[in-house]
């Protein structure tokens, strides 16, 4: 864990790509970092905290997107959160359209993976909020209003890693399990993406669809608004390119960049 003083903290990152090019590589939870007021707020000691985080971090996919970005043939743009998600989830709604609240995982977690205490169940979340997900939100939201004015598309995808064996906080964990699961949204994930998704990883052995996560992130001004905002979720099970549960990168890691290189590639050129 990387604590760091609140007032240096950069909480969010765009790395600008090609002009011309449509795609973010969306990178919302592979930061172990914690400003050391927030860690102040939280309820285990140091031991626990690492093997939380551990647990929750989505290891190496902020390397993972940066290699394909160096490979692709058109840089995509990449938006990579610098926190750790114990400090916010940017990826959660802030109220109670959340389904992750029924086990304390909203936009700011009060319980572990292991539905134990992080936060006091009475914690307020809002300077959380306030401070760390509404300016990510709004520049996230930018970034793809960018794109749409420049290259006339946006495309997102949003890389993420779990675990091989399901953590209790999972809601929806007990459907297959598979090395890439492709999660989508009806409104802003079309046929043609998933298909595109599908031969890029076809290099593995098993691509699924929707289980055990579900989804896509889409910033919520153009959520089910602009189909002009495409969107897939990609999500690796993490024995696949690393050591579990938070150890470093394996063989498996430059065939998964080589297979994300050659979907951004297959994006941009549809």
């Amino acid at each position: 864990m990387n604590q760091t003083p609140d007032r240096d903290e950069t909480s969010f990152e765009l790395l600008p790509g090609s002009p011309d090019s449509p795609v973010i590589l969306h990178v919302p939870h592979s930061s172990r970092r914690i400003p050391a007021p927030v860690r102040a707020g939280i309820a285990l000691d140091d031991a626990a905290l690492e093997r939380e985080l551990d647990h929750i971090t989505d290891a190496h996919t902020a390397e993972l997107a940066a290699a394909a970005a160096r490979a692709a043939e058109v840089t995509p743009w990449r938006f990579v959160n610098r926190l750790s998600r114990l400090v916010v989830d940017p990826e959660r709604f802030p109220d109670e359209r959340e389904e992750m609240l029924s086990v304390g995982m909203g936009a700011v977690y009060t319980r572990t993976t292991r539905r134990t205490p992080l936060r006091a169940a009475d914690s307020d979340p809002r300077p959380l909020i306030e401070r760390y997900f509404h300016p990510y939100a709004a520049a996230m939201t930018a970034a793809v209003a960018d794109r749409l004015a420049v290259a006339g598309r946006a495309v997102i995808v949003d890389i993420h890693s779990y675990p091989t064996a399901r953590l209790p906080y999972e809601l929806h964990g007990d459907g297959p399990r598979p090395q890439v699961c492709l999660g989508t949204d009806s409104f802003h994930t079309p046929p043609e993406l998933v298909t595109l998704a599908e031969k890029a990883f076809a290099i593995l052995s098993g691509v699924g669809i929707d289980s055990p996560f579900s989804g896509a992130y889409v910033p919520l001004r153009f959520y089910e608004r602009e189909p002009r905002v495409t969107a897939l979720m990609v999500e690796i099970r993490r024995d696949t390119y690393m050591s579990e549960p938070g150890g470093p990168t394996g063989p498996g890691f430059s065939r998964l960049a080589s297979a994300l290189t050659a979907l951004v590639d297959a994006m941009v050129n549809e």
